[in-house]
């Protein structure tokens, strides 16, 4: 990390969450500060310069949407969209404009900073070499991820994967059992202001299914969600 404790920037405006996640961060190691509607959000960001950002939604002056696109716009900062259940609309919406993950209130802190970790080492991986920790690695089912030496394990053999392969292998899983729109994956892996073919991203998920799945003209691991986007199917042990 940048610094011994992570920052975080917190932007919640009801007074119960604020408290109960500020001091469970605390007790996990994390720095944090408090924004409480929106446009305290954009002026914190640039004061404290966070790590990472928790984002309701929800918020009173400016949406949690108009924050991510605001911070978006000039930070690559990962960002936990909290959404209410019944915003499925707005989950979409962020992901698609830039937040990195999302998360349904209530919900678990434990859950909250398996993600915020997951999410931190992936920006020291892209950013920072030198500040990667040793034999991070992403898992699921036979499928093993080295992050740092860049190599990948399915079924118990070492697989040579392409750069932009190997970075979308990691974002599904990294997200297992969830969706990932089309336009989420390509803005992560060839960022936002890609202007090629979209087929591009077809093409990668067919070369990694031909890597992957035992049977590449029937996937069982890599699922094709027909009309939004893909999601890599968590395999029961």
């Amino acid at each position: 990390m940048k610094n011994n404790a992570p920052k975080i920037l917190i932007v919640e405006d009801e007074p119960s969450f604020i408290e109960a996640l500020q001091i469970g961060l605390v007790r996990e190691g994390f720095e944090v500060d408090i924004a409480v509607d929106g446009i305290k959000a954009i002026e914190r960001f640039e004061q404290y310069k966070p790590d990472l950002v928790i984002l309701d939604v929800m918020l009173p002056k400016l949406s949690g949407i108009d924050v991510c696109r605001e911070i978006r716009s000039h930070s690559r900062v990962p960002i936990v969209m909290v959404t209410a259940k019944g915003e499925e609309i707005d989950t979409v919406v962020g992901l698609e404009i830039g937040a990195d993950d999302y998360i349904t209130k209530p919900y678990r802190l434990r859950e909250l900073v398996a993600r915020m970790r997951s999410l931190l080492r992936r920006s020291n991986w892209t950013e920072d070499s030198e500040a990667q920790k040793e034999g991070v690695r992403v898992e699921e089912g036979e499928i093993s991820i080295d992050l740092d030496k860049h190599e990948v394990q399915i079924r118990n053999e070492y697989v040579e994967m392409p750069l932009k392969e190997f970075e979308l292998l990691v974002l599904l899983l990294e997200n297992a059992d969830r969706v990932l729109t089309r336009d989420v994956l390509i803005d992560r892996i060839w960022g936002f202001d890609y202007v090629g073919d979209t087929k591009t991203l077809d093409v990668h998920i067919k070369r990694l299914r031909s890597k992957v799945e035992v049977d590449p003209k029937n996937p069982k691991l890599i699922h094709t969600v027909r009309g939004v986007g893909y999601r890599f199917l968590r395999q029961v042990k």
